[in-house]
């Protein structure tokens, strides 16, 4: 799984789907709807958005969506950046009309060696009370100490520094010590934080040498081979769950997790005589029950689309997912794949828990970041609120990330060409579409799915694909038409988006047998009929 560079604008560098970026050093990170006005005016640099445009972007993102509050964002956003109205070097305004980014992205910074893997180690970070400030320089000696020792641990090219604050890390752990004066006795604790989720995950007293304050060799030791210890737990129960392998490094569990957590995966198919046996065996094991959870997600989305499944048996299984994931939440808090698996099994069935999906999701991601493994359900989430720059952000993350024509890579570019079709952005799509349908990852009758569903108006299908089209009669026909609503447009939020994603396949199935192919709930949640 490749690595992405983020974008560089003068001193910010914004990661590529806006959820953070770095300044003079220090982490900034967006609202919402800061990161949807982000995504709109970054990403159409040097052109007018008008405000009634970028009303529409935070329309789903905030509830107050006066031209009042878009300038307030503009505000905030601006001061994060360090940009002014009077001097702006990356947000114009257009009086009486709205707003220009203008500022260009420059070729990111070649990384240092092994800077990917530094990105995981802690940064250390001195504290001292306010009242014992002559403390600072023996706070600094241990820290140095214990720098050196962990930087030793950890083998060569990798990266420990110490921080001036814990704002300034930018790291996703800091070792916090502290050194307090307590009557004539010098107390020393450290404590590991894990700071996207703000856990402690590990703490301890460490022994100073008398009189001076340092650390002796042995508690250097001691001290230093717990941290890492905690710290590499931390980083294998991001990657523990779903079956994953727990005896190979960690970057393969992580590119193995993001497979498991593919629409496309086929193996949760061929696991069903076993995960129900596990069940049996262990029917306490949440890992277990979310694990048969994808099994019947998988019967769902991999069903031949012009054959169908029956509404009753849909239902049934939905349920049975739905209580599956419900059930597993109180137990999966401390596991974040096992926490994206309830997630998106929670948003697959669409029965009112898009917040609590949001909410699982957001925290599991925060934890797994250096994996693609959320950004597939980050894209859905954001693509169900309409907030369609954020989705494609998440899938072009993704498609970085993905080793070319690998499976992940396929199903990130599907995802991403759907919610360009919820968008109506047909222009885009012309470009995002241009891939090969037909992979050796896919059912044939799926890929022909995807091809009917993502080739642009106005261009020809494949003769392969016409011809099932064709040969699927009426009843295949109205077959297709509700998988693709049940499995890819139910869950938007705008009846509009979802008449989007369906108004060209069902234009084609409507041209080849006739309207009454579309399904009546089809057309009341979509107004089809009207778009066709």
């Amino acid at each position: 799984m490749r690595q992405t560079e983020g974008l560089v604008f003068g001193d910010v560098v914004m990661d590529r789907s806006c959820l953070f970026a770095h300044r003079d050093g220090k982490q900034i990170r967006f609202t919402r709807s800061e990161r949807s006005l982000l995504l709109a005016l970054s990403r159409n640099p040097h052109r007018l958005m008008r405000r009634s445009q970028l009303l529409d972007v935070v329309a789903s993102a905030d509830s107050d969506t006066s031209d009042r509050n878009v300038d307030f964002l503009i505000n905030r956003l601006r001061s994060k950046l360090g940009d002014s109205a009077k001097a702006p070097r990356y947000i114009a305004t257009q009086y009486g009309e709205g707003y220009v980014w203008i500022a260009t992205s420059l070729p990111p910074a070649t990384p240092r060696p092994g800077l990917g893997s530094a990105l995981r180690l802690p940064a250390i970070v001195a504290v001292v009370a306010r009242r014992d400030q002559g403390l600072g320089k023996h706070a600094d000696v241990i820290a140095g100490q214990l720098r050196d020792a962990i930087a030793d641990k950890v083998g060569a090219g990798q990266t420990v520094i110490v921080a001036g604050s814990e704002e300034g890390a930018a790291a996703r752990y800091v070792l916090h010590v502290s050194l307090q004066d307590n009557e004539g006795r010098l107390d020393c604790t450290a404590a590991l934080r894990e700071m996207p989720s703000r856990r402690i995950i590990r703490a301890s007293r460490l022994e100073l040498a008398d009189p001076g304050a340092a650390l002796l060799p042995p508690e250097v030791e001691r001290a230093t081979h717990a941290i890492v210890e905690a710290l590499q737990r931390s980083l294998a129960e991001a990657s523990e769950g779903l079956g994953t392998p727990t005896d190979q490094p960690l970057d393969i569990r992580l590119r193995k997790a993001t497979t498991l957590l593919s629409t496309s995966n086929p193996k949760w198919l061929e696991k069903g005589l076993q995960l129900r046996a596990a069940r049996e065996q262990n029917p306490a094991s949440a890992d277990i029950a979310l694990q048969w959870g994808l099994h019947l997600f998988a019967r769902l989305v991999l069903a031949n689309p012009f054959t169908g499944i029956s509404r009753g048996e849909r239902d049934d299984l939905e349920s049975e997912i739905e209580a599956t994931a419900l059930e597993c939440l109180p137990l999966i808090e401390s596991n974040p794949l096992l926490m994206l698996a309830a997630a998106k099994l929670l948003y697959f069935v669409n029965r009112g828990h898009l917040e609590l999906a949001e909410d699982l999701a957001e925290r599991a991601f925060a934890r797994t970041a250096d994996s693609a493994a959320a950004l597939p359900l980050l894209g859905q989430l954001r693509q169900a609120r309409s907030e369609f720059a954020a989705a494609v952000a998440f899938f072009d993350r993704g498609i970085e990330m993905a080793e070319p024509g690998s499976e992940f890579d396929l199903h990130m570019r599907v995802l991403k060409c759907i919610a360009l079709l919820a968008a109506g952005d047909g222009e885009a799509l012309k470009g995002a579409a241009s891939f090969a349908f037909d992979s050796p990852h896919s059912p044939p009758d799926l890929s022909v799915m995807v091809a009917a569903l993502v080739t642009p108006a106005g261009q020809p299908l494949p003769k392969a694909v016409s011809d099932v089209l064709i040969a699927a009669g009426r009843d295949g026909a109205r077959n297709a038409i509700e998988y693709t609503y049940m499995t890819s447009v139910r869950h938007l939020t705008s009846p509009q988006a979802r008449a989007n994603i369906l108004r060209e396949l069902a234009g084609r199935l409507t041209g080849l047998h006739g309207t009454d192919v579309i399904p009546p709930f089809v057309v009341s949640a979509t107004g089809l009929i009207a778009a066709t």
